[in-house]
């Protein structure tokens, strides 16, 4: 491979193997799959074999994928960290030629202001001169997922811009960053409620909202919907950027905490699951109304069937 690389490789059990690969090809569909569980020589030809691989795990498995210089390596593992953690699986990521401490703050350097429609997501550090009726983000994702440059995150900025029409109450299902309440806000949103599974995520999203003057986001802690606060009512507008998994995983029980007519904006949908996720809507009562697509990635919003 030409130019510099970075060998990104989770290290996981065999039974979460499928689940690894599915969470990784999201990003790359490149991968180096290392699984020795059905490796043997029947007693021949072992002096010819790495002594690594005749002393292997079996049940030990290591998925890479190699992230060139340019994109952001940041945003690729925490992508994966944050997935693998709400679906439950435990695993190991390791950066093969960088220093751990060099990681979080190297991919700055490659995050440059993002215009989305009339909403530009600019980083935290840099200099902006805003337009006349630009919207703009300041953002410090830190060591949370949502930059604004990942498709999953612009496609659900596309469509809030056209759906927010103002004085909702947002809830924000996996919010990482907290970009997508913060954009809410700034579109008019009465208030947002984003949580994510996530501590670290909590804290930056907490950090950012503050950051942006988005005094009416409040952030907590949830394992999907589970802690989610419904003392001020329910919500009549929600957002969900996480994965297929996950999303079906929400559906049954989102309608309790959402108004009849209220609009959910799903993302994190690699396009082969795409077809998945609408019949489980269907499946709950909800029409897809609206699709958004990007590279591999889709982005739809439902409501309920009237």
């Amino acid at each position: 491979m030409a130019g510099n690389w970075t060998k990104l490789t989770v290290s996981g059990r065999l039974c979460d193997l499928d689940t690894i690969v599915a969470v990784m090809s999201m990003l790359d569909n490149g991968l180096m799959i290392e699984d020795y569980s059905d490796f043997s020589l029947n007693g021949m030809y072992g002096e010819l074999v790495d002594e690594s691989i005749l002393n292997a795990d079996r049940d030990a498995v290591r998925v890479s994928l190699f992230v060139p210089e340019e994109k952001n390596l940041s945003e690729y593992r925490e992508f994966i960290e944050t997935r693998l953690e709400a679906l439950g699986v435990v695993a190991a990521i390791e950066c093969e030629g960088m220093n751990e401490e060099d990681w979080a703050e190297s991919w700055k350097q490659y995050y440059k202001p993002v215009r989305l429609g009339r909403v530009t997501v600019v980083p935290a550090w840099e200099e902006y001169a805003a337009a006349d009726g630009e919207v703009i983000i300041r953002m410090d994702p830190g060591m949370a997922f949502g930059t604004g440059t990942h498709e999953t995150t612009r496609l659900v900025m596309r469509i809030m811009q056209d759906e927010i029409k103002g004085g909702e109450r947002v809830l924000d299902v996996g919010t990482g960053s907290g970009i997508l309440s913060i954009c809410a806000s700034k579109l008019g949103a009465l208030s947002c409620h984003a949580y994510d599974i996530d501590p670290v995520a909590v804290k930056v999203a907490r950090e950012n909202a503050e950051r942006d003057g988005c005094d009416n986001i409040t952030v907590g802690v949830s394992d999907l919907l589970h802690g989610v606060d419904l003392s001020g009512g329910k919500f009549d507008f929600c957002v969900a950027n996480i994965v297929a998994d996950i999303i079906i995983r929400m559906l049954p029980d989102v309608s309790d905490y959402l108004t009849p007519h209220a609009p959910i904006i799903l993302s994190g949908i690699i396009a082969d699951r795409r077809d998945e996720v609408c019949l489980a809507a269907e499946r709950y009562g909800y029409a897809v109304v609206r699709e958004e697509r990007e590279n591999d990635w889709c982005g739809i919003l439902i409501r309920r069937k009237v």
